[in-house]
């Protein structure tokens, strides 16, 4: 759109680069049958203890020490022998010496990795030093985010001191990904459906409860997938903790690479998305539902479709999972749960074709059926009643982990992986070229004119009047409507309604201003696709705090940060104790 222009200004002074470690893993396809139990590579049999679980050593960093150096110089050592044995002909009595030492590494190396069967994967770890990285350890509350928890010192072996020589350590069996027999039962049966095709192309939708495992399986679910097919899609109809975008947003992606990490870690642009603007639906579920069926039509059904769902499923979450589920007629429903089954009913083909939604109507049953008279076999629907109804094959997976469905015990709260999404996304503002972390507020932002946008403010309704103090420094998706946005005035263009578009990125309102009728926005969207962008859909998604109070180079008074603020105004005791709690969690998870 020829609206967006960049502001030609002077950057301000930059922040220098902060250090930190990240880790990126590959791993090997995980091996073994049913009745087993996966873990990080190594596997055991039912009623078998764990197998020994090994991670990385805390070592030094600096060449010629453990930890990092020593797993790279570990997989690297034959090359490094070689090298040096052609090297040595001209470094007279030293090559000797280094060609000794080489060769006594590479055997003792070769010695310890002779140790590992071939069902055990290597994990290699890399020191990850990029843009997003730098720009989430430039905060000081994340500044210590990758650096490992201390632990306890064991007493260490002969054995463990080889292995923490070259950078491995026994991990507790606490650790690691655990997976019980019915999931590990769930995901073969999965794969050979995605691998066969035999009855099309499989759509899996994963429900359950809070805190069950959906995330971790759905992640495990495409790494195995992609060991036998080059892509998988992924629809995403958890708003409130979404995989692949900022939160808020319905999507389908094309997954060609393993998901390994947080979804702060690998955010991407999907094939389709749009932006609810919210973290929950209960406000507007026929609008969730419209956004769900908007996304889903362009689903082409030609690779197999795994689908998340949110983790309320009481009462009318329930009703609500009953809709999703007769709306996108999966072929296949992994249902999580604890074995009790006390939050949520087995979701059968017939529960679902019989049960009522929350806006649909199930079908009725026959009197006999009813009245529990007969089997199966004796009872018929009455006649005109559709009974083509679409089954689907209902997977049950317990979890095993600790503190499994649990909802208050999940270590990170949610509304912090949230923030860790946001703060993902903006680090693709940051220069690949350039070491030094910029701040926010130095970044020059593009200048759009109030009427080349329209604008909605999503979950709430919001005088005219007031509208610009909503706006400013606010998060906005970045969305395109059909229709052409006219305005015979200056502006601004506002809709009465809030449309069901594309969304094609998002951004932040950085300033208004009102002389000059101008929007400055920044936003990472390639200026390509911001010629499609027409309007402003404003949620309820905030900034994160720390992007705020942590403006670098700001003297006096921080902008948009206030310490003047009057609690007695109705809603914010509410929103005072909830910042107080997320303090507490987070000084707790990462101190």
């Amino acid at each position: 759109m020829a609206g967006w222009s960049r502001t030609v200004r002077a950057a301000l002074n930059g922040a220098a680069a902060a250090g930190g470690a990240s880790h990126r893993a590959r791993r090997g396809r995980p091996r073994g049958g049913p009745g087993r139990r996966r873990r990080l590579g190594g596997h055991a049999r039912a009623a078998q203890p764990p197998p020994p679980g090994f991670g990385p050593c805390p070592g030094p960093r600096e060449p010629g020490g453990g930890g990092l150096a020593g797993v790279r110089r570990l997989l690297h050592s034959h090359r490094d022998g070689a090298a040096g044995r052609a090297g040595a002909g001209g470094r007279g009595g030293g090559g000797g010496h280094g060609r000794a030492a080489a060769g006594a590494a590479a055997a003792a190396r070769v010695k310890v990795m002779a140790r590992f069967s071939p069902d055990c994967a290597v994990v290699l770890l890399e020191h990850l030093d990029t843009p997003v990285t730098r720009f989430l350890l430039s905060h000081p509350p994340l500044s210590r985010f990758f650096e490992p928890q201390k632990k306890e010192e064991s007493a260490f072996t002969p054995e463990h001191a080889v292995l923490a020589s070259v950078g491995i350590v026994k991990c507790s069996p606490d650790c690691g990904l655990q997976v019980s027999e019915s999931m590990c039962l769930a995901l073969e049966e999965l794969i050979q459906a995605c691998c066969e095709e035999d009855e099309g192309v499989p759509v899996v939708l994963v429900c359950g409860p809070k805190n069950t495992g959906k995330s971790t399986f759905n992640r495990y679910l495409i790494n195995l997938l992609l060991n036998r097919l080059p892509v998988v899609e992924y629809m995403e109809c958890d708003i409130g903790q979404t995989e692949f975008t900022p939160p808020g947003c319905v999507s389908l992606s094309s997954v060609t690479e393993p998901v390994l990490g947080p979804p702060f870690t690998h955010q991407q642009m999907p094939s389709k998305m749009v932006y609810y603007g919210q973290t929950s639906c209960e406000q507007d579920t026929e609008r969730y539902l419209d956004v769900v069926k908007y996304v889903f039509s362009y689903y082409k059904k030609e690779v197999p479709l795994i689908i998340n769902t949110m983790g309320w499923v009481k009462g009318e979450g329930l009703l609500l999972l009953i809709d999703l589920i007769r709306l996108l007629s999966p072929s296949h429903i992994v249902q999580m749960d604890m074995c009790d089954w006390k939050v949520m009913p087995p979701l059968t083909s017939e529960h679902i074709h019989f049960s009522a939604g929350l806006h649909t109507k199930g079908k009725q049953q026959s009197k006999c059926k009813q009245l529990g008279v007969g089997s199966m076999e004796s009872w018929k629907c009455p006649e005109g009643e559709d009974v083509s109804a679409p089954q689907h094959k209902l997977l049950y997976v317990h979890p095993e982990f600790p503190r499994a469905g649990v909802a208050g015990e999940v270590r990170v709260h949610s509304s912090i992986l949230r923030d860790m999404s946001i703060l993902g996304y903006l680090g693709h503002l940051q220069s690949p070229d350039i070491g030094a972390v910029l701040p926010l507020h130095s970044l020059v932002p593009y200048q759009v004119p109030f009427n080349a946008v329209a604008l909605r403010v999503i979950h709430t309704d919001v005088a005219p009047s007031n509208i610009m103090y909503a706006v400013n420094a606010s998060w906005v998706g970045l969305c395109c409507i059909p229709e052409e946005v006219r305005c015979q005035s200056e502006g601004p263009v506002l809709l009465t309604q809030t449309p069901i578009c594309d969304c094609l990125g998002f951004g932040i309102v950085r300033g208004v201003d009102m002389e000059k009728k101008l929007y400055h926005i920044l936003t990472p969207v390639p200026p390509v696709n911001l010629r499609l962008v027409n309007c402003l859909l404003l949620g309820n998604i905030a900034i994160p705090n720390c992007v705020l109070v942590g403006q670098q180079g700001i003297e006096g008074e921080i902008p948009y940060v206030t310490s003047d603020y009057n609690y007695s105004i109705m809603g914010s005791g509410k929103l005072r104790k909830k910042k107080q709690h997320l303090k507490r969690r987070f000084e707790c998870d990462y101190p």
